[in-house]
């Protein structure tokens, strides 16, 4: 078994491929849903749209799953402080994802255009404020929460709802959306015909532009005026996992420092904007699939800048900054890092082996005259 210190890097590494993940094939449905009501006029084209995503919505969710379950497991501090402190924000998530099978499911139950287009805007709703609120999330992971440990290793969260909505998280939600309906767009000129596809290709590079530039701001607000965090004492990569048993200060730009003393980070934002520029490239040029390429390297590139930024902290404290979550004071023991990682080698391959058989399977595009001919659609 790998000593602690590397089964605690590997399982940052795990989660944050799980994130990745989650962003990249949830982001598109999220993104569909998003841009449901803009890219599709008529109910055929609302059709042609809900169907692009309808075989494979509910199995990208497995991501959001697994990601849920690798903290748990892995991180149980982690768990504690922002299940319980985010419980309002996460709730939010939840009814939203809730609505989005209620709202593509009872759509088509009656034919009235009232009724549908009811369900059509919150199909919207569905998709946009799970995208603004994991931003929003984000970006209050950069600032830090308002949370304390007790003696007893008891997780004290000092905040609300409404103090997460500061006007840096509220940017961070706005990449979040911009991204999101990037990576939408994307998947629509991949797997939509006609107007849903030709409207998606000129709206995905205004996103994908919007992305860059709120990208940018969001780097120069992190380096101007974001205070970041730093150990100065203790934080034992194979100490016991204590909270209290470090020294962390805030510092204006701390965020930053990875990238001066490693280099090879700043990969993840350079990705970010190029492979954004690039797809909005490809879709105004009808190469979706580099397109879709390139999208999904722009998320992977922006979840991963703000996990390099971070290193090694998971989650710092705002207002006891001794108390912030790292990888090495928030983990699990030794023997059960070790043992889902087992798990891990064993059923993610399988994981990844059936999802890529379906994509396999269902490839091909939607089309309004596949529709209008009665073919298996289930929308």
């Amino acid at each position: 078994m790998p000593d602690y210190m590397t089964l605690r890097i590997i399982w940052w590494l795990l989660v944050g491929v799980l994130l990745v993940g989650f962003a990249i094939m949830d982001g598109f449905d999220l993104g569909v849903a998003i841009l449901h009501p803009f890219v599709a006029r008529t109910d055929l084209q609302r059709r042609v749209s809900l169907n692009t995503i309808a075989p494979v919505w509910e199995g990208n969710q497995i991501w959001f799953i697994l990601g849920g379950g690798a903290v748990f497991a892995a991180w149980p501090l982690l768990y504690a402080v922002s299940f319980s402190g985010f419980y309002l924000a996460m709730l939010l998530v939840l009814l939203s994802l809730i609505l989005r099978p209620v709202a593509i499911t009872f759509r088509g139950k009656m034919e009235a255009r009232g009724w549908r287009q009811t369900w059509d805007w919150l199909f919207f709703l569905s998709g946009l404020l799970p995208a603004l609120l994991f931003g929003v999330a984000f970006g209050n992971l950069l600032l830090g929460a308002p949370f304390r440990i007790d003696q007893s290793l008891r997780s004290i969260y000092e905040g609300g709802l409404i103090g997460l909505l500061s006007p840096f998280a509220l940017l961070c939600g706005l990449v979040s959306v911009t991204m999101i309906v990037m990576q939408g767009a994307a998947w629509l000129a991949c797997k939509a015909e006609g107007s849903v596809a030709e409207n998606a290709r000129w709206i995905g590079p205004i996103a994908a532009l919007l992305l860059v530039l709120l990208f940018i701001v969001a780097g120069i607000w992190i380096a101007t005026t974001v205070d970041g965090y730093m150990i100065v004492d203790g934080g034992d990569p194979n100490g016991p996992s204590n909270p209290t048993y470090k020294t962390v200060v805030a510092d204006r730009g701390a965020w930053l420092y990875n990238y001066a003393l490693y280099k090879w980070p700043a990969i993840a934002p350079a990705l970010a904007c190029v492979s954004a520029l690039m797809a909005a490239i490809f879709m105004a040029a009808r190469k979706c699939g580099p397109a879709m390429l390139a999208s999904s390297v722009s998320v992977a590139g922006v979840v991963m800048t703000a996990g390099f930024s971070m290193y090694p902290f998971l989650l710092p404290s705002s207002t006891h900054p001794n108390d912030s979550l790292t990888i090495w004071d928030a983990s699990s023991s030794r023997t059960t890092l070790g043992l889902m990682l087992g798990a891990v080698i064993i059923f993610l391959p399988i994981i990844l082996a059936y999802t890529s058989w379906v994509y396999y399977v269902l490839r091909g595009r939607v089309s309004e005259a596949a529709i209008e001919r009665g073919d298996d659609y289930y929308y």
